[in-house]
């Protein structure tokens, strides 16, 4: 029986480099994968506004536009090249690396060579050299793959693609002028040469600027606000009719804190071209920012302005933001920041359908999570209801720490986010004099993620204010002074800080409260201090110092005149002085103002059955 022949080795097929390729870019190309867009970003303790960056408003597909959270770029490549190596289907010799990329990119020029007009290959080619460190050789390369795409100028067949390669080609650019180190602002000599080469690029070809916006954002998302304002601002005087450099200017001054310059971007973008996609939604953010911030902040001195001021630019904010979401209804960063405008006007049902909104049409939008957990937060403590959407909020809050992407998502206000979540788990059970034991892990619990929270970030004042808040409110006020001083050592100017120490100190019988409250009023504006001056007249009514107590309130309402605590401390001081008439119409408007405020309810029942009583016995 003849002997069985083992079957032959499976044949290699071998791509032919050296037939002609047809010269045109076919849609036989494995497709581009996105690049990674950016989240927006989330505020601390308010869900703050997030502003829109403009990648590329021509070219742009949908998934590109995000708000702008982390500082930090994550540069990915979206197009790889994987070749398996040749050990495994061929016997023979090793080959080593620098053969195989000396043999890929050898055949990567081949190819861009014979398909002149294959927009991809020339991209391919080019993130080889980017990765070889010849970022000159790759910038001609994306040049070159820039000018296919862009051969039809009214419809771009491949936007993604085009994306990708505007990205990498600002990538070169900086690479070129920089080296590797992305993390310091540029020095004078490398800002000049980037700025030298931007006049240049627009000048001869209009089309450029696009990348060059790129180029801003990159340096923007890595921290380098100065260098990327020089850039954006560049980009305006040398090429104005493309308007997402100013959008992006606008948002660049945001992060600088010049809230005044950034006003002006977006007011001469929404005049410019009130269909652009990040004028209104850029606008309304902007009014969110500048006049319904609740957390102190450099930009918070700065926003001075009366109450009905304050009122009217929420609602040009509201309007800015329902006519950018009737342009784009599906995108939920615009979702979200229409529900932080209701919330902020006090529209609190509105605010939780935008949040539903938004998760409706990105469930996965983290930023939005995070709003929809704050919001839920901010709803159970108005209604001081733990319930299940606490330990909700709690659990959502945790999700977006552990599934949320690091280069996106900021930890220290995630932690802070948890850490809102397990406060009011404590809280609000502590008040109504819940089981101790449940109490007592629910406060551990708390003061561990509001630890966690520092430790993210030992030097963000925002994270100590909180834990002082917290102990405030579990009445450990000696520890509180301690946290509070804390914060004001990282943040000097923080009127609310210095406020909320002046009640610790105020608690704990301390004499210098009041020299502390009048410092807070000194670094308040008058925006803020409606709530410091209702605080000191509460020091002033302890002491029975009644004319005093009446002359803080009655400035207090006249800066915020709906402010319901400010109502109730003043009729407390009627009350004292034996003025029930005065103090029964100070509780109504506290309580119409605020149907919430229980002290006032309270306050209003007690005074009319003493008013009763006093007509009584004049009877």
């Amino acid at each position: 029986m003849p002997e069985a022949q083992p079957p032959p080795p499976p044949r290699a097929m071998l791509a032919d480099l050296n037939v002609d390729p047809p010269e045109s870019d076919g849609e036989d190309h494995p497709p581009t994968p996105k690049p990674n867009p950016a989240i927006a970003a989330v505020a601390v303790a308010v869900a703050a506004a997030v502003p829109v960056v403009a990648a590329d408003s021509n070219t742009r597909s949908c998934d590109e536009e995000g708000g702008l959270t982390k500082n930090t770029f994550a540069a990915r490549d979206p197009d790889t090249v994987e070749c398996e190596d040749a050990e495994q289907h061929f016997q023979g010799a090793s080959v080593s690396r620098e053969e195989k990329v000396s043999n890929l990119k050898a055949a990567l020029v081949h190819v861009a060579r014979k398909m002149p007009k294959n927009a991809h290959a020339h991209f391919m080619l080019g993130l080889m050299y980017q990765r070889l460190g010849q970022p000159q050789k790759a910038i001609l390369a994306y040049e070159k793959s820039s000018e296919i795409l862009l051969q039809d100028e009214q419809e771009v067949r491949r936007p993604d693609l085009l994306s990708s390669v505007r990205i990498h080609h600002a990538q070169c650019i900086l690479q070129a002028s920089m080296g590797d180190s992305f993390d310091e602002e540029l020095d004078t000599g490398e800002l000049d040469e980037i700025l030298v080469k931007l006049k240049s690029s627009v000048e001869l070809d209009p089309r450029q600027a696009a990348v060059w916006n790129i180029l801003g954002l990159v340096l923007l998302r890595g921290s380098q606000i100065q260098s990327a304002i020089s850039v954006f601002s560049t980009l305006t005087t040398v090429a104005p009719d493309y308007l997402d450099s100013l959008a992006n200017l606008g948002v660049a001054y945001i992060q600088s804190g010049n809230l005044e310059l950034s006003a002006k971007c977006f007011q001469e973008l929404v005049l410019k071209d009130q269909n652009h996609p990040a004028a209104l939604v850029n606008y309304g953010a902007l009014l969110l920012c500048k006049y319904g911030s609740l957390a102190a902040g450099e930009s918070g001195t700065e926003s001075a302005g009366s109450y009905l001021h304050q009122k009217e630019a929420l609602v040009v904010a509201k309007e800015c933001l329902l006519a950018a979401v009737r342009s784009d209804p599906k995108a939920a960063s615009v979702w979200v920041n229409l529900a932080n405008a209701y919330h902020m006007v006090g529209e609190h049902r509105n605010s939780k359908r935008c949040l539903e909104q938004a998760a409706k049409f990105e469930p996965n939008h983290m930023p939005g999570r995070y709003a929809i957990a704050v919001h839920r937060i901010r709803d159970a403590t108005r209604s001081q209801c733990s319930d299940g959407q606490l330990a909700w909020a709690a659990t959502e809050m945790a999700t977006v720490l552990k599934e949320g992407d690091p280069s996106a998502v900021d930890a220290p206000i995630a932690w802070a986010g948890l850490a809102m979540a397990h406060r009011a788990q404590h809280e609000i059970p502590a008040a109504y004099d819940g089981e101790q034991a449940v109490l007592n892990e629910a406060e551990e619990r708390a003061l561990c993620t509001l630890k966690q929270a520092i430790q993210e970030d030992p030097d963000d004042a925002v994270q100590w204010h909180q834990l002082g808040l917290y102990n405030i409110c579990t009445t450990q006020f000696s520890r509180s002074v301690n946290f509070l001083k804390a914060a004001i050592a990282r943040s000097p100017d923080c009127s609310y800080a210095w406020s909320n120490l002046g009640i610790a100190l105020q608690l704990s019988d301390d004499p210098s409260s009041e020299t502390v409250y009048k410092r807070a009023l000194v670094l308040s504006s008058s925006q803020q201090s409606h709530a410091i001056l209702s605080n000191l007249g509460i020091l002033y009514r302890q002491h029975r110092l009644y004319e005093l107590a009446r002359k803080m309130l009655s400035r207090s309402l006249e800066l915020c005149p709906g402010y319901a605590p400010a109502n109730n401390n003043l009729g407390l001081v009627f009350v004292a002085e034996g003025r029930m008439e005065d103090a029964i119409c100070c509780f109504e408007k506290a309580v119409k103002s605020d149907d919430l405020l229980d002290a006032a309810k309270s306050n209003l029942a007690k005074v009319l059955v003493l008013a009763k009583k006093q007509q009584g016995n004049t009877r």
